[in-house]
């Protein structure tokens, strides 16, 4: 069960935070003036589950405080060097409590580098305003920004793959030169605006780069994607925020849009993207910032460990079909990270061809 962004509050201080509580033998103690300033998960949480817990959230779903007992026979040392290991984790604020002494698992976890470390009796007061001072002073969550080149990404691009990359992206870019041309012309006839529009986008390791496409939209169409969330293909595909973004008969869409998103005419910028390195012909697609927030769980990062593309699985699978779930389109992303070859590459881009007509407007 995810932690439920809606279970933030504002303490007294007016400090916004979300906290987790991992331990049984001083909750009693603590959770009356804890409730009084917090909202606590209500899952009943231990050392021994707390990190299989933490591994299932994602950035915006993180808590931003870990409080975790000090169990008797010290298995919370190997915990929170773990979970202070993991780049994910590294922004969360961690204060370990104990009810017993013992003066090593203090310097411990001050080695461990913990943000603070407390010995009951101890007033809960003082732990709260403790709590309410490192909130409001601290870098709670690492951004996209944070996990950007700092990821350890096990994916090497294999020296054939880039050479076929960078042949295949520029014979392609000058053939196509004067369909270029063309496109251009009508985007620019039919709405004011740039001809290509240009977006963060997130790839191997996390990496943010600038992607390209043909615009197919009237302009400042990313402000009106809340107006439109109620229109989304994968709401319904799973409880709660939906992370991936389509819309069926999207009416952001300019006539010209229409034409050149059917026929996928719209990617075809992205060789440059491919040409620059920032991605490869056949890959996982690069995600826009909110949706990639949504995958820094350990159970998706798996699609940034492989090549970001311009064409994969998921575009010759099941793309333009209304029946796919978001959890089957993770699920390509990642078996495509874990399983690529060259064999599976080309069976891609043979595929590809048949599927840039789509038969849904999506």
């Amino acid at each position: 069960m995810l932690f439920e962004p809606t279970l933030s509050t504002f303490n007294r201080s007016g400090v916004n935070a979300r906290i987790v509580y991992a331990g049984s033998e001083l909750k009693d103690y603590l959770f009356k003036d804890l409730n009084a300033n917090y909202e606590l998960h209500k899952a009943e949480l231990t050392i021994h589950n707390i990190e299989t817990f933490l591994n299932d959230q994602s950035l915006l779903t993180l808590p931003d405080i870990l409080l975790m007992e000090a169990d008797f026979k010290g298995e919370w040392i190997q915990i929170v060097s773990k979970i202070k290991k993991n780049p994910l984790l590294g922004g969360m604020i961690i204060v370990v409590l104990s009810a017993f002494v013992n003066k090593q698992w203090k310097k411990k976890a001050l080695s461990l580098k913990v943000h603070d470390y407390y010995n009951y009796p101890f007033p809960t007061e003082d732990l709260c305003e403790r709590l309410s001072f490192l909130v409001k002073f601290k870098l709670i969550k690492p951004t996209l920004t944070d996990l950007s080149g700092k990821v350890d990404v096990r994916y090497r691009l294999p020296a054939y793959k880039r050479a076929f990359d960078i042949v295949a992206s520029g014979s392609a870019l000058i053939i196509l030169a004067p369909l270029f041309l063309i496109v251009g012309a009508c985007i620019a006839l039919e709405s004011r605006g740039p001809i290509i529009y240009k977006s963060k986008r997130v790839g191997t390791g996390y990496k943010i780069f600038d992607f390209y496409k043909f615009r197919s939209m009237r302009v400042n169409a990313d402000k009106e994607i809340n107006l439109l969330s109620s229109l989304n293909q994968y709401t319904d595909a799973e409880k709660g925020k939906s992370t991936f973004i389509k819309i069926k008969g999207d009416p952001r869409i300019t006539r010209i849009g229409k034409f050149i998103r059917m026929t996928s005419i719209d990617e075809l910028p992205q060789l440059l993207n491919v040409l620059m390195g920032d991605m490869s012909m056949v890959g996982n697609r690069p995600l826009p910032l909110y949706e990639a927030e949504m995958l820094t769980s350990n159970e998706w990062t798996t699609r940034f460990l492989g090549p970001a593309g311009l064409t994969g699985l998921w575009q010759i699978s099941r793309r333009g079909k209304e029946d796919m779930s978001e959890r089957e389109r993770k699920k390509l992303d990642n078996f495509y990270a874990s399983k690529y070859s060259f064999w599976l590459d080309l069976k891609i881009l043979l595929k590809t061809f048949p599927a840039l007509l789509q038969k849904e407007k999506v």
